[in-house]
């Protein structure tokens, strides 16, 4: 990642003050969450004990930071609202006394206005996923739950970077530092 795009995921974490949207952040940047998925969560699919998260369908294992953010979530919850029968993970005053999920619009609303919103963040992460484990498709579609082109797109953006040569590479070839060639 550049200079500036660290600065642009460094201000949306900064936006993102209350427990709801820092968890919401962490859903998107670390488990690669559609923003659609992240308002569906129920409580059901949060397995503390087991540190297992499920998402569309997915059980994924609970990172520590993603682990604490939900626990400070959960508790800022049970304190807010602690007569709720919603069994949604994430709620808010509109939906804390139905039945009903947040809408989309609540769950991005934090990241509105940033560089770095939360579809980018979840981008991010797949195509970091990739370069650390490999432009493997299987893995890619298993992992986040893909369609098979959409991995395979991934993979192929993973290999052409990874494939990419130093000397081919503008950021480091040798006319960028001053030298002739």
């Amino acid at each position: 990642m550049t200079q500036a795009e660290n600065e642009q995921v460094d201000r949306s974490v900064a936006a993102a003050t209350t427990p709801a949207t820092r968890l919401i952040l962490a859903l998107a940047a670390v488990h690669a969450a559609r923003v659609a998925q992240i308002a569906t969560l129920m409580l059901d699919d949060v397995d503390l004990g087991n540190r297992r998260l499920t998402i569309a369908g997915r059980a994924r294992p609970l990172d520590d930071l993603t682990l604490k953010l939900l626990l400070d979530w959960l508790e800022h919850r049970r304190h807010r609202w602690p007569n709720t029968a919603n069994l949604h993970l994430l709620i808010n005053n509109q939906t804390a006394n139905t039945t009903g999920r947040a809408s989309n619009h609540w769950i991005s609303a934090a990241m509105r206005g940033q560089d770095a919103t939360l579809e980018r963040l979840r981008v991010d992460r797949q195509l970091e996923e990739a370069l650390v484990r490999g432009p493997d498709p299987l893995h890619l579609a298993e992992v986040f739950g893909l369609d098979e082109k959409t991995a395979i797109r991934y993979a192929n953006s993973a290999r052409a970077l990874l494939e990419r040569s130093p000397e081919t590479d503008p950021a480091t070839s040798p006319r960028t530092h001053g030298s002739t060639p």
